[in-house]
């Protein structure tokens, strides 16, 4: 995946003839001069030339590692796997205790992962909310099998007590303030995408509690969820998703999509599945001027509902999107 404040590191490109280039990593600053540049989706691509000039587009293949710029502020902040589960068939979810007072994240945000020994840096959304950190400092990421060096160590090597360091990043978030107008959410996620997402909804459930037991903090409105992936094995979550609709039926809501479910669905399940994709109708019906609209998943997904909010002339200003790849 890829995020738009990150710094590249290229491994490999392939021109459209089919030749390749080894490639560098630094800002297009410094490299204007020696390195051909590509901007792809709020990312610089800095290729590394040898007397040749790349025109705009003519990459076919690129093997991008992203991680946070190194002049960034964020604290790299020391982590310890303090627990691990299957949370699907092809996904592990990971708790990392953090000691560290000085991390903290916002509800949508990613972590740079850093593990000893491997070279790669991984990048993880976190799926926890940060009142799980601030009381516990514990963070939960939730990884899909991948033939990534980060991701292969969380599948395969990772075990109780590794050591491993993180660091937050990413503009995707939701974190109101309690001066703020209360604003209606709509999340549309798709497979893993659901991650930064969950992040959010956990975060509007804690500031529905703590509204409810003070009286006092961040208003929030309504929350609908739109969860899309292939068979029901694969919807991430979807007990903790069920209790928070189950503990907020007036303020938490939503509709689970399966596209390739070929098993019965559970009698418990049924009535919040849909089978077939996330239509542009059910999310059209949700537009106002006090919703903000979430989108994380495939890019395709992403850019067909952000293209449709827009074109239902929602304010650019009220469609996050991040895109996983």
């Amino acid at each position: 995946r890829t995020k738009s404040s990150l710094g590249v590191l290229i491994h490999r490109v392939t021109l459209s003839s089919g030749r390749r280039l080894v490639c560098s990593s630094g800002r297009t600053g410094l490299f204007r001069r020696h390195y051909g540049v590509c901007r792809c989706r709020g990312l610089w691509l800095v290729a590394k030339l040898s007397r040749l000039h790349l025109p705009s587009g003519c990459f076919t293949e690129i093997d991008v590692q992203g991680f946070a710029p190194p002049d960034s502020n964020e604290v790299v902040a020391a982590a310890k796997v303090c627990g691990a589960a299957a949370e699907s068939p092809s996904v592990k979810r990971l708790h990392l205790l953090v000691a560290d007072k000085d991390f903290s994240f916002k509800a949508g945000q990613w972590v740079d992962f850093f593990i000893p020994g491997v070279s790669v840096v991984g990048g993880f959304s976190i799926c926890s909310s940060p009142r799980l950190l601030e009381q516990e400092r514990v963070i939960e990421l939730a990884v899909k099998y991948a033939n990534h060096p980060p991701a292969l160590w969380i599948h395969n090597q990772c075990a109780l007590d590794s050591e491993v360091a993180v660091r937050v990043g990413g503009e995707f978030f939701f974190d109101p303030q309690p001066a703020d107008a209360s604003r209606n959410l709509v999340l549309i996620a798709g497979g893993v995408g659901i991650n930064p997402l969950l992040s959010i909804l956990r975060h509007t459930a804690d500031l529905h509690r703590a509204r409810a037991s003070t009286g006092g903090g961040c208003e929030v409105g309504t929350v609908k969820l739109f969860y899309s992936a292939k068979n029901t094995s694969e919807l991430l979550f979807k007990q903790n998703i069920l209790d928070l609709v189950n503990e907020f039926p007036e303020k938490i809501a939503c509709s689970l999509h399966v596209t390739k479910q070929t098993t019965q669905i559970s009698a418990e399940l049924q009535p919040y599945i849909t089978e077939g994709r996330i239509t542009e109708k059910e999310i059209r019906d949700h537009i106002s001027k006090e919703t903000l609209f979430y989108i994380c998943g495939p890019p395709p997904m992403t850019d067909f509902f952000s293209k449709q909010l827009e074109n239902s002339h929602v304010p650019k200003e009220h469609i996050c999107f991040e895109k996983w790849w």
